[in-house]
């Protein structure tokens, strides 16, 4: 009997390389599309070709947010990620036989910053800028038209814990003595958050008085790989779903866990204003250890799927443990895209 086929674009970031090693290992025959891989987005034919007959269709293109939110690197950010949707979308309607399964990335940044409770698929607020705006775009051109023969879930990831760029960052931080609670607040006006796209929303950035008891949702990269498992064999579920551990944890504990995975005994309280210094120096943007994600996986849940990894303080330092072990053995880490 022919291997199953399994189309994975984006497949050089970090959760593009573990889906890949994991999809070969279930006995697909797993074809990559990229700017390197065998199949180049310069290409229509070449993935109209690899689309057609594919038993699984998984995108997780796009261009890293691990940068500062400059005029350049927002419209990549957007574009990286619908354009190649897009370019999907077209193969999969072209198809005389399409892929049953179409599972892109989202993220649950996609919701409002929430203090109050958590937002699941079906009552969940969509919040409000750049980052927000992003993820509508990629879901709207996901969604777009009728595919009746293929199933298509977006997974609204949270921030997912592996050797990766967002707990790279989060662990550098503690390294460097800034492993104390991050407290929102007043930010001198600048444009970086402003919306974008065809339906632009927001302006100046948000600032909230958390105290540092903002939301942490997070998924093992683990759990990531046994959704989309689980989500292949459900037949029943369809749009989009929420892929965070249970049960979110905050900003105070997530910077005391991260003291206790590096070993820094203390860490600074940061202030917003101290945060946007330090995050221009990193290159990055302090949206993603301020804004309040509080996400719950109803969906998952509700179909019976069951997280392996919830201890966060378990989950840390499993990576800090996997680092150390590969840095050395002399072995490369992986790639910073996710």
């Amino acid at each position: 009997m022919p291997r199953p086929r399994a189309v994975v674009a984006g497949a050089g970031g970090f959760i593009g390389q573990a889906l890949v090693s994991a999809l070969a290992g279930d006995g697909y025959d797993v074809v990559t599309v990229g700017r390197t891989a065998p199949v180049g987005w310069d290409d229509p034919g070449s993935l109209a070709r690899a689309v057609d007959g594919a038993d699984l269709l998984v995108n997780l293109a796009g261009k890293s947010v691990d940068c500062r939110y400059t005029d350049r690197n927002r419209d990549e950010i957007l574009r990286s990620r619908v354009d190649t949707t897009r370019a999907l979308r077209e193969a999969v309607t072209a198809a005389s036989t399409p892929p049953r399964l179409w599972i892109n990335a989202s993220t649950a940044t996609i919701y409002r910053h929430a203090m109050d409770r958590p937002n699941t698929e079906s009552d969940g607020a969509l919040g409000q800028g750049f980052s927000v705006d992003v993820a509508r775009s990629w879901e709207r051109v996901f969604f777009a038209g009728d595919l009746p023969h293929t199933r298509r879930v977006a997974l609204r990831l949270a921030i997912v814990v592996g050797d990766g760029p967002a707990t790279r960052l989060l662990l550098t931080l503690a390294r460097t003595g800034l492993g104390g609670a991050q407290h929102d607040g007043w930010v001198p006006p600048h444009r970086r958050y402003r919306g974008i796209g065809d339906e632009p929303t927001g302006g100046r950035p948000p600032w909230y008085r958390t105290r540092g008891w903002q939301r942490f949702s997070w998924v093992h990269i683990d759990d990531v790989l046994s959704a989309v498992r689980f989500l292949i064999e459900r037949e029943d579920i369809a749009g989009v779903v929420n892929v965070a551990v249970p049960e979110a944890s905050d900003n105070r504990r997530l910077m005391r866990t991260l003291r206790h995975v590096v070993g820094m005994p203390v860490g600074l309280p940061s202030a917003r204003w101290m945060l946007e210094i330090a995050m221009w120096v990193l290159r990055t943007e302090p949206e993603l250890i301020l804004k309040s994600r509080w996400v719950a996986p109803a969906r998952l849940l509700d179909a019976g799927f069951r997280f392996a990894h919830t201890d966060l303080r378990a989950a840390l330092d499993g990576v800090e443990r996997e680092r150390r072990l590969r840095r050395s053995a002399g072995r490369p880490r992986r790639s910073a895209r996710s």
